[in-house]
């Protein structure tokens, strides 16, 4: 290397040292920590009674007891499925088939009826709009036990007593649905995508099926899965509703068996397994929907 190839001491750049890594740390703010702290502890609260519920599922009658609750004993988690499948022929997955058919059913019912319902009061322009609205909103104040005996009483009469029926049109009607459905078309559909598609000669039906309801998915998608949690987790109807064991959701038998395990100790076990079995639906059904469901919370973060 030549001399002169070399710079001069006095023109060599001087760059600024890097900091060390204690000084670029960002400070800590303690709202940010007041809430993953409190994150934390919310998720910690939900999942400890599933962990215990898990471990329970393991365990025989006698492990129940004489061990304790958190830790695993012997593992009989293959003979308590065996034991659900074979007691009383079978039924509990009766329950759990009557159960997909009243969440799959109607939350599609309620999915539908929400979406229409939103996209008419988001896009067009009627007297009482207002009125209808703030009827939709105040309904979600009343609670599910004062309109249920009005319900089972009205059921009665028409005749859907103890039937599929019975507790599937109830469930039709879904206010919270509707608000959302009405801040999804609010958020996706602007005025000016229906008077192009009007002016282009396309019907009021075809606007809703074809521009609308695709536009409207990922907020379609969350209203289901609140409709199908709801619908899987109803009990007051059904047990009122229902006489049949056969026709039970798996809520109400199950409710039934863990009153039964009080004179029946081996119903106890079962009760447990079956209640760990009856939540795996859900959690496929929230895995396999969760992009459109988080892009569908999204929406609503940015609206509301």
């Amino acid at each position: 290397m030549d001399v002169a190839d070399v710079a001069p001491a006095d023109e060599v750049e001087t760059r600024p040292k890097a900091a060390p890594a204690f000084q670029r740390r960002m400070p800590l703010d303690p709202g940010r920590t007041v809430v993953r702290v409190f994150l934390l502890a919310a998720v910690v609260y939900f999942l400890i009674p599933a962990y215990w519920l898990l471990v329970a599922s393991t365990k025989s009658i006698g492990d129940l007891y004489d061990s304790p609750g958190f830790l695993f004993a012997g593992f009989h988690l293959w003979d308590n499925l065996v034991n659900l499948t074979k007691y009383d022929g079978g039924v509990y997955w009766r329950w759990l088939l009557n159960s997909a058919i009243y969440s799959g059913v109607g939350a599609i019912l309620m999915t539908t009826v929400s979406i229409a319902a939103g996209y008419a009061l988001a896009v067009y322009e009627f007297r009482a709009k207002t009125l209808v609205f703030g009827i939709t909103l105040g309904s979600m104040l009343i609670p599910q036990t004062v309109l249920a005996q009005p319900i089972y009483r009205l059921l009665v009469a028409i005749g859907l007593s103890n039937t599929y029926w019975g507790v599937l049109l109830p469930q039709i009607v879904f206010p919270f649905g509707v608000i959302l459905a009405v801040v999804y078309a609010r958020s996706s559909l602007s005025r000016e995508i229906v008077e192009a598609a009007r002016l282009d000669g396309a019907s009021e039906w075809r606007i809703f099926r074809t521009i609308a309801v695709p536009l409207m998915i990922p907020g379609s998608v969350t209203i289901l899965l609140f409709a199908f949690i709801g619908s899987w987790n109803n009990y007051l109807l059904p047990v009122l509703v229902l006489n049949d064991s056969s026709l039970w959701p798996v809520t109400v038998g199950l409710s039934g068996w863990n009153q039964s395990s009080v004179t029946i100790p081996g119903l106890q076990t079962l009760t447990i397994i079956g209640a760990l079995m009856s939540i795996l639906p859900l959690v496929v059904i929230f895995v396999s929907l969760q992009r459109y469901w988080k892009k569908g919370l999204d929406i609503t973060g940015d609206r509301f």
